[in-house]
């Protein structure tokens, strides 16, 4: 059998090109190579953001932890992610709510807006360095959401609770400088460096006596009622009282897809000018497909990305690059024309979604003791923290109140 099949997550080339996050050296990290077999209360499937926040706070909680990668920390997804934790979802709560229902889209869209409260404060009282920033965002309509369904977006927002501000034209160009659009102004979103805070949160973990092993891969998974032992690669296994997979859009073999499916997207990054950046340095985005999405970063360098296609071949995304490249830079210049275009960086990343945007997270089905979360949708870093604290409760508490939206078992 090749690698692919003896693994038990698919495995995926996740991203090509040069992420503005790679020029920093990584922080140092303890990584060690598996040697032997080992024991702990929780053994975590992955090294990037997802698995960094969900071991951080299960050893916050007191367990042993264990993480292991088959690459190395932060290096797949994660360092292709651009960072904009946003509470609002990719799709319009007044859709979701017409798919399925006032009452649990509500608390969806609720959920998302404290995981992001939650993970500005658990990294402030961290004192985490990861370059964060609090950050508004701007929703301009387009073709999914016109000036009319945008008005009706922004009513259903307020009904929510969400603190929300619908501009005209003559104001978003009068504020931003962006013409001829309407915008929802959304308040108290996120950004970071991604690479930066998987790391930190990596290193909370091993202050707690957390251990992290790479590359480790995992290539067979036994579960039981009195725990899981995982098998890997190069020799021996790790037996845990419960294994969680937080392996991105690389899926754990067997587990049920919830509509999930791997899509492209593509990005660039502009040297820094920071005299050129619009007010509030907001977040920009658009009721679009496909939509193109902005942010800054904290030296004034501009990040644009979009042109999703549903494209799981690596080659064939990569094969777009130069295009696609091409396209955001143009389509940047003609929202702000103040701003240099010109891409210091470009690169293409896999990323997951479903016919919702939302995470899958939870128990696995017919696996005793395993866990997986699965944050599909363009609310990655977003969704991996709202995954940590789900299974947090689950394992360690009574339960998640909101874990009836994201199980396998949820019915939508």
């Amino acid at each position: 059998m090749d690698g692919d099949d003896m693994s038990a997550t698919h495995h995926r080339d996740l991203r090509t090109g040069r992420p503005i996050w790679m020029e920093r050296r990584r922080p140092a990290l303890d990584v060690r190579p598996f040697t032997r077999s080992i024991t702990c209360d929780v053994a975590v499937v992955g090294a990037g953001i997802s698995g960094a926040l969900i071991a951080e706070m299960l050893s916050e909680a007191g367990l042993d932890v264990v993480i292991v990668d088959r690459r190395g920390p932060a290096v797949g997804s994660t360092a292709a992610s651009t960072a904009l934790l946003q509470y609002e979802l990719d799709m319009p709560l007044s859709h979701m709510t017409a798919r399925i229902g006032r009452e649990r889209a509500t608390r969806i869209w609720r959920r998302s807006r404290l995981a992001v409260d939650a993970l500005r404060s658990r990294s402030q009282r961290l004192g985490l360095k990861v370059d964060a920033a609090t950050r508004p965002s701007l929703y301009l309509d387009g073709n999914i959401l016109g000036p009319d369904a945008l008005a009706a977006e922004a009513d259903a927002r307020r009904d929510a609770g969400f603190e929300i501000e619908l501009l005209g034209p003559a104001d978003l160009e009068r504020h931003y400088g962006i013409r001829g659009r309407h915008a929802i102004v959304g308040f108290g979103n996120y950004s970071a460096d991604p690479r930066r805070m998987a790391v930190a949160y990596l290193r909370i973990a091993q202050s707690r006596r957390a251990r992290l092993y790479a590359p480790a891969d995992v290539v067979a998974v036994e579960p039981s009622r009195h725990g899981v032992t995982l098998g890997l690669g190069g020799g021996g296994e790790i037996r845990a009282g419960n294994v969680i997979f937080a392996t991105g859009y690389e899926m754990l073999k067997g587990v049920p897809r919830k509509g999930n499916s791997i899509m492209s997207t593509w990005v660039i990054a502009t040297r820094p000018q920071p005299g050129r950046i619009w007010p509030g340095a907001a977040m920009i985005w658009e009721a679009s497909d496909p939509y193109l999405y902005i942010r800054t970063t904290p030296d004034g360098a501009v990040i644009c990305g979009g042109e999703d296609e549903d494209i799981a071949d690596p080659d064939q995304r990569d094969a777009r690059i130069a295009a696609k490249t091409a396209i955001l830079e143009r389509k940047l210049h003609a929202l702000l024309p103040a701003i240099d275009p010109a891409p210091a960086f470009a690169w293409a990343g896999s990323f997951g979604n479903n016919p919702l945007g939302i995470p899958t997270v939870g128990r696995v089905p017919r696996m005793p003791n395993c866990f997986a979360a699965m944050g599909y949708g363009g609310n990655g870093i977003t969704f991996s923290m709202m995954a940590a604290q789900i299974l947090r409760s689950e394992i360690c508490g009574a339960g998640d109140a909101d874990a009836d939206l994201f199980g396998f078992s949820r019915e939508f």
